[in-house]
């Protein structure tokens, strides 16, 4: 995979349309649980072509909910966010939460408040109903030192305060962060410690932190119960690539007791399913992700 979902991401207003903003009321989810969905950078190249056909093509294999990893100046996808609401709409498709650039350039230090960028970037996210508003990215400068990680989890929380006005919540989609410690921890305990759960959430690849450090993903989910509402349900190979990391597969297929896995989350709270698959082995994505959804329903999902 030459260009990752980080940078696919980062390349990539309710009053003016007459939508109030929704009470902290609206935290309370009324969904059934688990739900399973699927990332739409699974099938980014599918996506580019023609967003709207391949929606039609998820919607008929049996999928019910999307994540978004295509929004950027202001639109998804290149669609206004009412015309692709429109289309998700008709499709029957939900779509909780996505995956949007976010970091120190998303805040203004000359107004002490975020970007006008960022705050549509929300209002956006509302207008889609989404509950989740959530970043990839982790600044590089931030995995080094210490002080600037506690300002970008500092910033994290306020963007969940301004996500609390419209009913959501801002989340983190673990990075390649691996065992790198500051002042005696590790990274990502450092983020666990420091995010506030009641304004974020942590969505947890349980491939990523195997790539990175070959942490057993059970482990995290164990070691922190109740933290992850979203769950990013990968597998991968065994054997690494040329680059030294392990390439995602179809479910059931790869190293990661994927089942087990994922029984395991839901138990400790996780609701939101979303399958991920970034490379393919000689298949079409949407093959994959089509054998993806069926290794979940036979798993009882």
């Amino acid at each position: 995979m030459k260009t990752s979902r980080r940078t696919f991401v980062k390349s990539g207003t309710l009053a003016a349309l007459g939508i109030a903003v929704m009470p902290r009321s609206v935290f309370k989810l009324d969904i059934p649980s688990p739900v399973v969905g699927l990332q739409l950078y699974s099938v980014r190249d599918d996506m580019k072509k023609d967003p709207a056909d391949s929606l039609r093509i998820l919607s008929d294999m049996g999928y019910k909910v999307v994540e978004h990893a295509g929004y950027s100046n202001g639109k998804f996808y290149g669609f206004e966010p009412v015309e692709f609401k429109r289309m998700l709409d008709d499709l029957g498709l939900k779509m909780y939460s996505g995956h949007v650039s976010f970091g120190m350039h998303s805040w203004d230090a000359s107004k002490n408040d975020f970007t006008d960028e960022w705050k549509k970037t929300v209002e956006d996210a509302a207008l889609m109903d989404q509950k989740y508003v959530i970043t990839p990215e982790l600044d590089v400068a931030a995995q080094k030192d210490y002080d600037k990680l506690l300002k970008v989890i500092d910033l994290w929380n306020k963007s969940g305060e301004l996500c609390q006005k419209y009913g959501m919540k801002f989340g983190y989609h673990d990075d390649f962060v691996g065992d790198i410690v500051l002042h005696n921890m590790k990274l990502y305990d450092i983020i666990m410690k420091n995010c506030d759960p009641n304004l974020t959430i942590q969505q947890f690849d349980i491939a990523n932190l195997y790539n990175a450090a070959g942490t057993n993903p059970m482990d995290i989910i164990k070691r922190y119960p109740g933290r992850f509402p979203s769950l990013h349900v990968k597998d991968v190979l065994k054997e690494k690539n040329k680059n030294g990391s392990h390439d995602s597969t179809i479910l059931g297929k790869g190293v990661l007791d994927v089942k087990d896995v994922v029984a395991l989350a839901v138990k400790s709270g996780s609701w939101l399913l979303i399958i991920e698959q970034e490379s393919y082995q000689n298949e079409t994505p949407m093959d994959c992700v089509n054998d993806d959804l069926k290794a979940m329903k036979n798993w009882g999902y």
